[in-house]
């Protein structure tokens, strides 16, 4: 058995683990009952210190569960995409997550600053973002570095955390600090191309 098989069936449990877990809490959530990890812990058939390993705490897991509700999951949103151009492909997959952002920013913002406020190592988050860019660039003709540095690149343009560098650093409202963001992209993926014929 391979090291990337390997891997690659752990990191799928673990995303498996992590939505079991997110589906429990939801749960709670829609019926408007106040919980706590124990009472995830017994719906979702998982362990509490297992859950800790995910959600340090209930507020976290609290504000991630409520944002997922919203979510599309990567290969839905990819779907919805698939057969377009590159670069537009790109500029909606931001688009869609920065308009959640600004959709529910105050959700958004609550999550950031639970994450924060936890004394423990920070958990590790969905990434939707960056899984939907990898999705549109299977297909593509670059190199497998190419296409993980393309990704994070993309990645820090879109969602909460450059909309609240936008918004509480530069002092530019939603629709001034979407427009910035899509720019900056444009610019970013044009002087990658650009780059690749050179």
């Amino acid at each position: 058995m391979s090291k990337e098989y390997v891997q690659s069936g752990r990191s799928n449990q673990k995303q498996e683990t992590r939505k079991k877990i997110l589906k429990s809490a939801q749960y709670f959530i829609e019926k408007g009952e106040e919980f706590n990890l124990e009472d995830v812990a017994n719906r979702s058939g998982i362990s509490r210190a297992t859950i800790y390993r995910y959600f340090p705490n209930v507020d976290v897991l609290s504000a991630e569960a409520g944002l997922d509700v919203s979510t599309l999951d990567p290969t839905e949103l990819y779907a919805r995409l698939k057969g377009k151009d590159l670069k537009e492909d790109i500029l909606e997959v931001q688009n869609y997550y920065n308009t959640l952002a600004t959709s529910h920013e105050g959700l958004f913002r609550k999550y950031i600053s639970a994450i924060l406020d936890q004394s423990t190592k920070t958990p590790e988050r969905g990434a939707r973002r960056k899984k939907t860019l990898k999705l549109l660039f299977e297909e593509q003709k670059m190199t497998p570095k190419e296409k993980e540095d393309l990704s994070n690149l993309l990645t820090v343009l879109m969602g909460i955390e450059p909309l609240i560098v936008a918004k509480d650093v530069c002092g530019l409202d939603n629709q001034e600090s979407l427009r910035l963001l899509s720019w900056g992209l444009e610019l970013l993926f044009d002087g990658f191309m650009h780059s690749r014929k050179g």
